[in-house]
């Protein structure tokens, strides 16, 4: 129903910035409001960010706040990540997600449960 695939991952020293997408399609009036993940070997999925419908609220991980920063083009149904100062401790693959309804969103916009829509991933990978 709903295609995510997100790019623009890669290597970067730290300090260094990568803005990251996702672009979604298919039955994109599906989707309502949209998140960041990331998961690093042998560890949970984290929460990174997310971002309601209108683009007017935005929610971060207090280990990103201030460092990253989520937007998004309805028009282009397309999100972004953009990430500045990156540290080693921020390499993972970088996974996009999506809600229907934003029913459980509102209970919980960092649950992974709470998307119905998930990309494959883009990996960062932060150097010292």
């Amino acid at each position: 129903q709903v295609q995510l695939a997100e790019s623009g991952g890669g290597l970067v020293q730290a300090g260094g910035s990568l803005r990251l997408s996702c672009v979604a399609s298919g039955r994109t009036f599906l989707i309502y409001n949209m998140g960041w993940f990331r998961q690093a070997p042998g560890k949970e999925r984290e929460f990174v960010g997310a971002i309601s419908w209108s683009g007017g609220t935005t929610y971060y991980a207090d280990s990103v706040k201030g460092r990253f920063t989520i937007s998004r083009d309805n028009a282009k149904n397309t999100a972004y990540l953009q990430m500045n100062s990156l540290k080693p401790e921020d390499t993972a693959v970088y996974l996009c997600a999506a809600d229907r309804d934003g029913i459980k969103f509102s209970k919980g916009y960092n649950i992974p449960n709470s998307y119905d829509y998930w990309g494959q991933g883009t990996q960062v990978t932060v150097s010292s």
